[in-house]
């Protein structure tokens, strides 16, 4: 579960604040779970609704109008971006980017179901989609970039 909280969290710490939240939420509602699928599903459910909420009583879904284009899945060599480096670069998304890239890319959350849990339409959905992968692709190439240089030199 701190794997689930770390990715939609801001920092180290603030997933260790969400697992707590979420560790005390499933303790209050277990009487809940209809063992209807796994326990482990249900409680990555719990926490997440917890997290989300948490996010959505700090405002930061308003709605921001940007035009941005459709981005093209970002292709990375197997070995040329470590994993913390990745997990890094995603917690410094701006949240609501982050967020939507976690349901969406890492837990296969659809855009309509995003836009109902985060209350955004779902071109709000899309468009925080694409712009969380075009700086996402922008920081890998820079860090590739460097990478090279590094090498060269």
């Amino acid at each position: 579960m701190f794997g689930v909280s770390l990715k939609y969290s801001r920092n180290y710490a603030e997933a260790e604040d969400n697992l707590q939240d979420g560790f005390i939420l499933i303790f209050e509602k277990i009487n809940k779970f209809e063992f209807k699928g796994s326990f482990e599903g249900w409680a990555k459910r719990v926490v997440i609704n917890n997290i989300l909420q948490r996010y959505r009583t700090e405002g930061v879904f308003e709605i921001i109008h940007e035009n941005i284009p459709d981005t093209p899945d970002v292709e990375v060599e197997e070995d040329s971006v470590s994993m913390d480096f990745l997990v890094s670069i995603i917690q410094q998304l701006p949240d609501r980017y982050r967020l939507v890239f976690n349901l969406y890319v890492i837990d296969d959350y659809s855009h309509k179901e995003i836009a109902e849990m985060l209350k955004i339409t779902i071109g709000t959905s899309k468009s925080n989609l694409a712009r969380a992968r075009m700086i996402l692709k922008d920081k890998i190439e820079s860090q590739q970039t460097n990478k090279k240089k590094i090498h060269i030199g």
